[in-house]
């Protein structure tokens, strides 16, 4: 924190260029790129959960966009949930002697800018290598990798910023670890995937949580309503152990009649809110990063008030 000290009365821009380089000694001195074999490790289990055939049917995709989501979401808030409140008492003397609360924020910003691309990077090889295979083009770039990186970099980023909010507002590091479960567990139950909601304030926080939007950003630019279906198929399957049912079932396997089965059931599966389009998929960019932005607003207004500690 020396050099900080001796430039507490320069501009926002040099004390953020300082807390950047301190960020930077931290990864490298204490260890914090632990995180990136971690979200190596979940990224291969959840690829292991999903198969290769990720992007095969309506399926598939969705209940897979739910899992990398979730990975998204995991990553970006156990980057930042102890960043601020860990420090806090070193943030009040500082900032007592000079230091921007702007430029501190800023910093973090920018640093975990960059940390949230090395797992999304990491995440997206580690699926390569599993042998899950892409579409080759997309909606918005024509490039199916390029689209989908930038999908799971916004989603990690704006929870990383979600959970900077939250070390930004409690005190304590164990208060931010009893917090960050409850922030969890809003992202899975009102994604829209688990459970649909029709009505009421549900509605209302679903539209709110990253989870939601993510999803469908990924259905998106995998085009979702393009994809085939095999919920029909699935349903007459399960029964097969019925003789007449098994006997319909291995013919239906041997004919066409299965590929039509599958093309009948996603046309009455498929669902506007995945519609393939330009504007959809920015659309979830742009409510996912104003989710961040907020949350970071939210956030720096309250470390303001760092002054007014009692401890």
């Amino acid at each position: 924190m020396g050099d900080l000290r001796n430039n507490l009365h320069t501009g926002r821009w040099i004390q953020s260029k300082i807390y950047f380089g301190k960020l930077w000694r931290i990864f490298m001195n204490e260890r914090d790129w632990k995180g990136l074999p971690l979200s190596a490790a979940i990224a291969l289990l959840v690829a292991s959960v999903m198969g290769t055939s990720l992007f095969t049917n309506m399926e598939r995709l969705k209940a897979g966009s739910f899992a990398m989501v979730c990975v998204c979401i995991w990553n970006g808030f156990f980057n930042s949930i102890q960043m601020v409140c860990r420090e806090r008492a070193i943030i009040k003397r500082e900032h007592r002697a000079g230091l921007h609360i702007t430029a501190y924020i800023g910093a973090h910003m920018m640093y975990q800018a960059i940390m949230c691309l090395l797992q999304v990077v990491i995440s997206i090889s580690i699926y390569k290598w599993y042998g899950i295979t892409f579409p080759a083009e997309s909606v918005v770039t024509g490039n199916f990798v390029l689209d989908f990186g930038i999908t799971l970099w916004v989603i990690t980023y704006s929870a990383d910023m979600m959970a900077l909010m939250i070390s930004c507002i409690v005190k304590t590091t164990t208060a931010a670890m009893t917090v960050m479960p409850f922030m969890l567990i809003i992202q899975l139950i009102f994604a829209g995937i688990i459970f649909t909601f029709s009505s009421g304030p549900a509605v209302i926080l679903e539209k709110m949580t990253i989870s939601h939007w993510g999803t469908v950003a990924i259905c998106s630019i995998a085009d979702y309503n393009d994809l085939t279906s095999h919920a029909l198929f699935s349903a007459l399957y399960q029964f097969r152990s019925v003789p007449e049912i098994q006997s319909i079932v291995d013919y239906i396997q041997r004919t066409e009649i299965r590929y039509k089965m599958d093309v009948l059931a996603a046309r009455s599966m498929q669902n506007s809110l995945y519609e393939g389009s330009v504007s959809n998929v920015l659309q979830c960019w742009g409510v996912i990063l104003l989710i961040g932005a907020v949350s970071i607003t939210i956030g720096t207004l309250c470390l303001e008030l760092i002054d007014l500690d009692k401890r």
